[in-house]
C-alpha cells in the first residue's frame, strides 16, 4: 500500500496520519492490528489518537443485539409516528442528525423525527436564502468586503458578534472533537439568532429612506450567510454548495478563484476578531428576554395584530440598554412605544429622560428582580374574554398543583423518592405555583377594572 516498502512520495504524504475514526466494536479486530502491524513494518504508529463514533440503533430499542420482540416493539412505534412511512430527509439532514448525538464511543437511537427536523432546518436555510437573495437584489450598493464591513447600529454588532463567538465556540469543538457542541452551536445561531431576532429586524430597516443603514445591513448579512454556509459545509456538503453557488454573485471584490465551497477556507475567529463586541451580546440578554415577557403579556392578552404601549420599570444601567436595542424592542415585541420609568436613581443622568410611572391597572410581566414590563389593560382588549380565558387556566392548574402537593407531602416521598427525581419534581411545583400566583394576579387586576 503506498508503495511500501518504497519510501514513495505517497507513503511520507499519507503515513502516518494523525487520527483514526471509527467505532468501538472493531478496537480488538481492526485497530489493534493496524498499531501492531504499522509499527511492526514501519517503525512508527499509523496514528496517534483515535475517535470512536457511536453506533446506530433503531429508535426505542436498548441493546445492541436485537430481541425480536423489541425490534416488533419499535417497528409499530415507528410506524404509528409516521402512519404514511418515513418521509425522505437526505443525506445532509441525516449526516447532520447523527453528528448532532452527544455520546461518543456509545449506542444510541436514532430518531427519525430528529432526523426529520434536521430536514425541516434545510427548509430553514432555503427560506433563509430566499431571503438574502431578495435583500441582495433590491439593494443598489454593492456588498462590501468583510473586513471593511463595519457594523452601524446595536443590532448589527449584536449579530456580527454572535457570529465570532459561534466560529470561536466551533474551534473549540472541533479541537475536542465534541462534533455535537459544533452542530448545536450551529443550529443555534442559524435559526435563533440570525433567523428570529435579526432578519424580523431588519424587515423595517429596508424600508428606511436611511441608504448606509440599508447598505450597512445588507452587508451584514451576506457575511453572516456566508460564513455560516462555510461554517455547516463538513456537515451538509450538498446544500451548502447549491446556496453557495447562489450567493456567488453578489461576492464583493475581484472574481472568486475557487469553484467551489469545499475549496474555500474554513471560518476562523481571528478573521472576525474586529466582529467582537462581547458587552453588546451580555446587554442584549436584558433585551431578549424583555421581549419575551413583552410577548407573553400579549398572548395572555389575546393580541394578535395590536401594538400596544408597554412600560418598563428597571433601573438606569437597564434603561439605557432598553433604549440602545429601542427599535429592536419594539419590532421584535410588536408593541408601538415602550415607555421607559425608573423609579430609583433620580440623581443619575438617564432619570432625566425617565417617562411617568404605568398607569394604574396594568397588567404585569417580570423580566427580573429589578425589571417589571407593564400593559395597560385598556389597550385594544377584551376584558370579558380575557377573565374568561384567564379563570379556565386556573382551573387546570389548581388541581395539577395539589396532586404534587400531596405527593410531596407523603411520608414516605422523602424516603423513597431519589434525589434526582425530587429535584424535578420540585422544580415543577415552583414553576406551577409561579404560573398560578401571575394567573390569580391577572385575573385581580383585570376584575378591579371591570368593576
Amino acid at each position: 500500500m503506498l508503495g511500501w516498502p518504497e519510501q514513495t512520495a505517497d507513503l511520507q504524504c499519507f503515513y502516518p496520519n494523525s487520527i483514526l475514526e471509527t467505532g468501538s466494536d472493531l478496537i480488538f479486530f481492526w485497530v489493534a492490528r493496524m498499531v501492531m502491524l504499522g509499527t511492526e513494518l514501519t517503525g512508527q504508529l499509523p496514528f496517534r489518537q483515535v475517535l470512536l463514533h457511536s453506533l446506530r440503533l433503531q429508535e426505542k430499542v436498548k441493546e445492541g443485539n436485537l430481541d425480536p420482540r423489541e425490534q416488533l416493539v419499535a417497528m409499530e412505534a415507528q410506524r404509528r409516528d409516521f402512519p404514511k412511512g418515513i418521509p425522505q430527509c437526505g443525506t445532509d439532514a441525516l449526516r447532520f442528525a447523527l453528528c448532532s448525538h452527544r455520546t461518543q464511543g456509545e449506542d444510541i437511537s436514532l430518531s427519525v423525527s430528529h432526523v426529520l427536523s434536521c430536514r425541516n432546518f434545510c427548509n430553514k436555510m432555503w427560506q433563509t436564502l430566499r431571503f438574502t437573495l431578495g435583500v441582495l437584489g433590491d439593494n443598489t450598493t454593492p456588498v462590501t468586503t468583510l473586513e471593511e464591513t463595519a457594523p452601524l447600529s446595536s443590532m448589527d454588532q449584536w449579530i456580527c458578534s454572535r457570529l465570532h463567538s459561534t466560529v470561536a465556540q466551533c474551534e473549540e469543538a472541533f479541537e475536542a472533537y465534541e462534533l455535537h457542541t459544533v452542530t448545536s452551536a450551529l443550529y443555534s445561531f442559524w435559526v435563533h439568532s440570525l433567523c428570529d431576532v435579526y432578519m424580523e429586524y431588519m424587515k423595517p430597516v429596508l424600508l428606511q429612506q436611511d441608504d448606509r443603514s440599508r447598505q450597512v445591513a445588507s452587508s451584514v448579512l451576506y457575511h453572516c450567510v456566508s460564513a455560516s454556509l462555510a461554517l455547516l459545509s463538513p456537515f451538509m456538503p450538498f446544500i451548502t454548495e447549491e446556496l453557495w453557488q447562489r450567493l456567488q454573485p453578489f461576492r464583493p471584490g475581484p472574481a472568486a478563484q475557487t469553484s467551489s465551497l469545499c475549496l474555500q477556507p474554513y471560518p476562523s475567529s481571528s478573521q472576525l476578531a474586529h466582529w467582537n463586541f462581547p458587552e453588546t451580546e451580555r446587554d442584549f440578554l436584558l433585551v431578549q428576554e424583555v421581549i419575551r415577557v413583552a410577548r407573553s403579556l400579549r398572548a395572555q392578552c389575546g393580541m394578535t395584530k395590536e401594538k400596544p404601549a408597554m412600560w418598563a420599570v428597571c433601573s438606569p444601567s437597564q434603561a439605557q440598554v432598553l433604549r440602545q436595542f429601542g427599535s429592536a424592542v419594539w419590532t421584535l415585541s410588536r408593541i408601538s412605544n415602550l415607555h421607559i420609568y425608573c423609579p430609583h436613581g433620580a440623581d443619575d443622568l438617564l432619570s432625566t429622560h425617565s417617562t411617568p410611572p404605568p398607569p394604574e391597572g396594568s397588567l404585569l410581566g417580570v423580566v427580573d428582580h429589578t425589571c417589571q414590563l407593564h400593559l395597560h389593560v385598556q389597550s385594544g382588549i377584551n376584558i370579558d374574554k380575557q377573565i374568561l380565558q384567564l379563570s379556565r387556566r386556573r382551573d387546570k392548574l389548581v388541581p395539577k398543583l395539589e396532586k404534587i402537593l400531596c405527593r410531596v407531602r407523603s411520608p414516605d416521598y422523602l424516603t423513597k423518592a431519589p434525589a434526582h427525581v425530587r429535584e424535578q419534581i420540585d422544580s415543577k411545583m415552583s414553576a406551577l405555583q409561579q404560573e398560578l400566583k401571575t394567573v390569580e394576579d391577572q385575573l385581580r387586576v383585570l376584575q378591579e377594572t371591570q368593576n
